[in-house]
């Protein structure tokens, strides 16, 4: 067995197939102890007679001898005709299966029945040829979703096409190798900004800075900017190349602000704004080391700028908020929530608009008193004498 194990196996969806009949194969993405990152199809009879013969190898933990001591997850036996809904609404089922597979004892979860199972086989790497009358369809699990209920999916999810606007030369055997004008279709959009693609008889990750969505220069998924930010711990010190990028050292602590799909996050250190990869990047409060053990085996995809004889089918360029504009908007939250953590001077005395009507804000001037009616008469002008004396 050695060193060879899986870390992590992921249910993406299943496929309903037309050749040689109709049936259905379920996709998982399995990610091996090397970093790479493998797609299989298997029939759902196939995981069972799999997990029937794990239970067999591994009895005890199957509950076979004390049902107490089972740890092995359970598994409904196929029905005599599985049709799409049944498909459907054993995803949860088998993601909470996968989930518990991988964390049952190393003797199980690593041993050479498991390992063989989930290695690529040559019927993985077959992709349908042109000349077929009707192509599968693919259903994909909603994202963020642990459960899978069959109102989930309400039809076949087509696979998104991009185009690719420049060559593209593989440097390891997980990525795919692109040519200008390739179209692919894209399984799984990684955060990291390195898409898992498919074209014909290839399968293999492409940057997403590489690709461009047939109908529009604009990426529709992009969020929106969110300044009030996200706390993010870097994993890799990154040296800006640009005048737009922000260099940073490993372990600082910043905010994200933008999470754009290319892999290239607008961050955000005390009052400086600037791009930084995202795939050195870890949500603080999370377990580091695992994250710094992906990046050694794929380093953070290029970013479209820097792509030379980039050959678009779009007339105008994409919409991107400019370095200026991400500055001139946080500095403009940072001071808003500035104002509101700071206490006013009379912060246990109410509201700041009720101030000016207090004592303390503003005194009073004083009122002279009342003069005499004969300091009146000594003081006033003769024609008002004259008038006061006509009136008695």
């Amino acid at each position: 067995m050695g060193d060879t194990f899986i870390r992590h196996i992921a249910l993406l969806g299943f496929e309903k197939r037309f050749v040689p009949s109709q049936h259905f194969v379920y996709m998982f993405l399995v990610k091996w102890h090397d970093l790479s990152e493998k797609v299989v199809y298997r029939r759902f009879t196939e995981i069972y007679e799999f997990h029937k013969t794990l239970k067999e190898m591994f009895p005890i933990e199957a509950g076979d001898i004390n049902p107490q001591n089972r740890v092995i997850p359970h598994l409904p036996a196929p029905k005599w005709f599985d049709g799409q809904r049944a498909v459907e609404s054993r995803q949860g089922t088998l993601t909470e299966y996968c989930n518990t597979l991988m964390g049952l004892p190393v003797k199980i979860s690593r041993c050479p029945h498991v390992l063989d199972f989930f290695k690529v086989r040559p019927d993985d790497l077959k992709l349908p040829t042109d000349s077929q009358a009707k192509k599968p369809e693919t259903f994909l699990v909603p994202k963020d979703s642990k459960t899978v209920a069959a109102a989930d999916i309400t039809g076949p999810i087509i696979l998104q096409t991009y185009r690719a606007i420049a060559d593209f030369e593989k440097t390891s055997k997980s990525e795919m190798a692109l040519a200008t004008g390739d179209v692919v279709e894209v399984v799984e959009k990684s955060q990291s900004g390195w898409w898992f693609c498919q074209m014909k008889a290839k399968r293999g990750w492409v940057p997403a800075s590489y690709l461009e969505p047939l109908d529009s220069p604009d990426e529709a998924e992009d969020p929106e900017p969110n300044y009030e930010g996200e706390p993010y711990i870097t994993i890799k010190a990154y040296t800006a190349l640009l005048e737009d990028e922000v260099s940073l050292q490993e372990g600082e602590a910043i905010e994200v602000i933008h999470k754009l799909l290319d892999g290239w996050w607008v961050v955000r250190k005390d009052d400086v704004t600037g791009y930084f990869p995202s795939i050195y990047l870890q949500k603080a409060g999370q377990d580091i080391a695992q994250a710094q053990k992906q990046i050694k085996s794929r380093g953070a995809p290029p970013r479209r700028s820097s792509i030379r004889n980039a050959q678009s089918i779009h007339q105008r360029s994409r919409k991107r908020f400019t370095q200026d504009t991400y500055r001139r908007n946080s500095v403009r939250y940072l001071q808003q929530r500035r104002r509101q953590a700071r206490p006013g001077p009379q912060s246990a005395g109410g509201p700041l608009k009720e101030q000016p009507q207090t004592d303390s804000t503003k005194p009073q001037p004083a009122v002279p008193p009342r003069p005499s009616a004969d300091l009146i008469l000594h003081r006033c002008s003769e024609s008002t004498k004259q008038k006061l004396a006509s009136t008695v």
